[in-house]
């Protein structure tokens, strides 16, 4: 038997105190085969329909891109096997089905316009979720 161990960190790294986007959780522990949801609250101007975004990082590697959504919860993306994303009262939820040790890794909710064209925009606020799994004996 195994447990995937879910904590959260969060991060600000812009000065705009309008758009954020944070997790709201610290940490979290769940069996393997578990569904898993990780959420983050964002606040974002209400005339604005931007796009929330999901990526993973596993150790010594690059950062993967998961998935977005726009916050009026219109998905805008195909999903990677297991996974889904749900907005709802300004949050929006990964949802992993059945946890496995490979979904252990580092996990980014982030906000960007859909307006700006600009990249760095998207980092401006994000949330992250450390995952990683543990044997028990």
């Amino acid at each position: 038997m195994f447990t995937v161990i879910f904590m959260c960190l969060w991060l600000s790294l812009g000065d705009s105190m309008a758009d954020s986007i944070e997790t709201l959780f610290t940490h979290k522990g769940v069996d393997k085969g578990d569904d898993v949801t990780l959420p983050c609250k964002y606040e974002a101007s209400a005339t604005a329909n931007n796009y929330l975004h999901w990526y993973r990082q596993y150790p010594k590697s690059n950062t993967e891109f998961l998935l977005y959504i726009y916050q009026s919860g219109d998905p805008k993306s195909e999903t990677p096997p297991r996974m889904s994303a749900k907005v709802k009262d300004k949050q929006v939820d990964l949802i992993i089905s059945s946890a496995a040790v490979s979904d252990s890794g580092l996990y980014y909710c982030a906000l960007a316009p859909t307006v700006t064209g600009n990249p760095a925009a998207l980092y401006k606020n994000c949330g992250t979720v450390l995952l990683y799994s543990r044997q028990f004996c």
